[in-house]
């Protein structure tokens, strides 16, 4: 995880934005678009099983990252097919497997503040793991987030039932995923390990829902498909191909630390889709979890951007899911 320190916008005398400023924007529109991409995922699923709808979403984003790979060829380094970037593909796969499947019953914005518990599991898993201790402060934050995950889960799992570990579970496969990629880019670039990652996860998921086909598990209906559908696959991909050529040109002009919050506007956009596509809002409770999730979260950002004497912090750059 990057130390987080917010950067005030800075303009320059000519009056335009500051390489950090345009940083920042990139990542706000990033982080708004994520939901709609997420969106269309959930409408998938009223037509195809979340599984397909996995599959076809990944197909089209590893489409709509070819022409990115292309224009940003000089920024390709290293090799592609490894099994380390197998691996982040893998996890990848079970990371956006449960969150949709999560959405297929879930309103958007209870299955993505559940997964925001992400960093959270990263900050744990970093010590065994990457040797990157958390401090007492940070582990009683990761305690109380952890608290407001379960305050959303409802013990009992009484609202949704067992799909509620869903986005747990994704969590934990992305968390994982990025340790993989801190490994994986100690010799390749990041666009190379992130274009990788697609095609591998999208090849493993293709392969477990073929099988599942043919063991009579799932039943794959590309002709079903309405028109909508396919248009509804092919905005998934490139809002998700656009969200990471946002996320990758933020990281470019900005410090990690000053766009780390910004990733928490995806909740907040989940909302406003939640409600206005499908007409969902959360109850008390999951107000409740919700903000108790963002603040443990804040604050351990907020205890990254300060030395302590115990620790160093786990450091990471967000990427798409």
């Amino acid at each position: 995880m990057t130390d987080f320190v917010y950067v005030p916008p800075r303009f320059s005398l000519a009056g335009t934005a500051t390489p950090a400023v345009r940083g920042m924007l990139c990542m706000i529109a990033a982080m708004l678009l994520l939901p709609l991409g997420d969106s269309l995922a959930k409408l998938l699923t009223r037509a195809v099983h979340p599984i397909e709808v996995t599959m076809w979403r990944l197909a089209a984003q590893s489409v709509c990252l070819v022409p990115v790979a292309i224009v940003l060829r000089r920024r390709l380094r290293g090799s592609i097919l490894s099994p380390v970037i197998m691996l982040s593909g893998a996890l990848l796969a079970i990371s956006l497997s449960a969150l949709i499947s999560a959405f297929a019953v879930m309103p958007l914005a209870t299955a993505i503040a559940i997964f925001f518990v992400e960093p959270l599991l990263l900050t744990l898993l970093a010590g065994p793991l990457l040797g990157e201790v958390p401090g007492r402060r940070r582990l009683i934050a990761v305690g109380i987030g952890l608290t407001g995950a379960l305050i959303v889960i409802r013990p009992g799992f009484s609202t949704y039932g067992w799909v509620t570990i869903l986005p747990l579970i994704s969590a934990l496969a992305y968390a994982l995923n990025m340790i993989v990629l801190r490994k994986a880019c100690e010799t390749r670039s990041g666009l190379t390990v992130q274009c990788g990652a697609a095609l591998y996860a999208g090849v493993i998921v293709a392969v477990v829902a073929l099988a599942a086909h043919l063991v009579g598990a799932l039943t794959l209906t590309p002709a079903a498909i309405p028109a909508w559908g396919w248009g509804a696959v092919l905005g998934a991909g490139v809002l998700a191909a656009v969200s990471f050529v946002l996320i990758a040109q933020a990281f470019r002009m900005a410090e990690a630390s000053s766009l780390a919050s910004f990733q928490y506007l995806e909740i907040l956009g989940a909302l406003g889709v939640g409600y206005l596509l499908f007409g969902d809002l959360p109850d008390a409770m999951t107000w409740l979890g919700v903000l108790i999730i963002l603040a443990s979260g804040l604050y351990v950002f907020h205890r990254e951007g300060h030395a302590d004497t115990d620790t160093r912090a786990p450091r990471r750059r967000r990427t798409t899911r």
